[in-house]
C-alpha cells in the first residue's frame, strides 16, 4: 500500500504545479497575443560598440500558445544578463511545422543580421522545440544556431495529436508520420548542441519517453524533472536556471544526462 500511496501523492503534487502553472499562464496570454516589435538591422559600425556578454535568444512557444508562456523566463534572462531575447508567434492553425520552421529561419537569420553575425539560440515549449529541432536538422539552420533547449517536446511524436486530428500540424505530430521520418534520418555534421528536458508526469506526451531525443548524429542531453508536467516546464525555478547555465556556453559535460530535478 506504500507504494501506491506514495505515487499517488506524487501525482497529486504534480497536478497541482500543473494546474497552478496554466492559471498563471492564462492570466499572461492576453499579454503575448500581440507579435512582438523587432529592431532594424544595426550599421555594421556598431556590432562590435553594442556587444553583449550573451549570445541573441530565440524563445518559441507551443501549440495554441503565444510567447507569454516564457514571461518568468525572460526576466531571469534579462536579470542575467542576457540583452538580446526575442519571443516569436506563429498560428499552427495556419501553417504545418515545415513551414513554421521556414518562418524560423527567417527570425533567425534577421537576428543574425541585427546582432552582429553570432550565432543564435532557440528555446522552444512543446511543438516549438519541434519547430526548432525541424528547422536545425532538415533546413540548414546548425549554420545559425549553436544551441537548442526543448521543454516537453514530444522528439519521438505523441498519441494525443489524435485528439485534433483535423489540424494538418497535429497529424504530423503523430508518431511514424512523415516529419518524424524526416528526423530520424542522418544527420551528419550537425553542430546544433540539444539539451531536452521533460517532465515526469507529462499528460501530454505519450507515450512519456518520446520526450526524450535520441538520434546517433544530434549532440543530445536529456534532463527529467521531476514531479513536473507540460505546462509547468517552462515556469520552473531550477529549469529556468539550467536553461541559463546551458545558454552560458555549449560545453559537453555541463550536463550529465539525465539529471532529475525537483521541484
Amino acid at each position: 500500500m506504500g507504494i501506491p500511496f506514495c505515487r499517488a501523492v506524487t501525482l497529486a503534487r504534480a497536478a497541482g504545479q500543473e494546474g497552478s502553472a496554466l492559471v498563471g499562464h492564462l492570466l499572461l496570454y492576453p499579454s503575448g497575443i500581440s507579435p512582438e516589435r523587432w529592431p532594424l538591422p544595426a550599421p555594421a559600425c556598431a556590432h562590435s560598440a553594442d556587444a553583449a556578454p550573451h549570445t541573441p535568444v530565440l524563445l518559441l512557444h507551443g501549440l495554441f500558445d503565444n510567447r507569454a508562456v516564457f514571461s518568468r523566463m525572460r526576466r531571469s534572462l534579462a536579470s542575467h544578463g542576457w540583452e538580446h531575447v526575442h519571443a516569436l508567434n506563429y498560428n499552427p492553425i495556419t501553417v504545418d511545422l515545415r513551414e513554421a520552421a521556414d518562418l524560423l529561419g527567417r527570425h533567425v537569420r534577421h537576428t543574425r543580421e541585427v546582432y552582429g553575425g553570432e550565432r543564435v539560440a532557440v528555446v522552444g515549449h512543446s511543438l516549438g522545440g519541434l519547430i526548432a529541432r525541424y528547422y536545425v536538422q532538415r533546413l540548414g539552420g546548425d549554420e545559425h544556431v549553436h544551441t537548442v533547449v526543448t521543454l516537453a517536446t514530444p522528439h519521438e511524436g505523441t498519441l494525443s495529436a489524435h485528439l485534433l486530428h483535423p489540424l494538418p500540424i497535429s497529424r504530423q505530430l503523430l508518431p511514424g508520420s512523415g516529419v518524424f521520418r524526416e528526423l530520424g534520418a542522418p544527420a551528419p555534421g550537425c553542430t546544433t548542441r540539444f539539451v531536452a528536458f521533460r517532465g515526469e508526469h507529462d499528460p501530454l506526451i505519450l507515450p512519456q519517453r518520446s520526450a526524450a531525443l535520441r538520434h546517433p548524429d544530434l549532440w543530445a542531453e536529456n534532463v527529467l524533472v521531476l514531479g513536473s508536467g507540460h505546462v509547468t516546464l517552462p515556469v520552473h525555478r531550477t529549469v529556468i536556471t539550467q536553461v541559463r547555465e546551458v545558454l552560458t556556453g555549449p560545453q559537453l559535460g555541463v550536463l550529465d544526462g539525465p539529471i532529475r530535478l525537483t521541484a
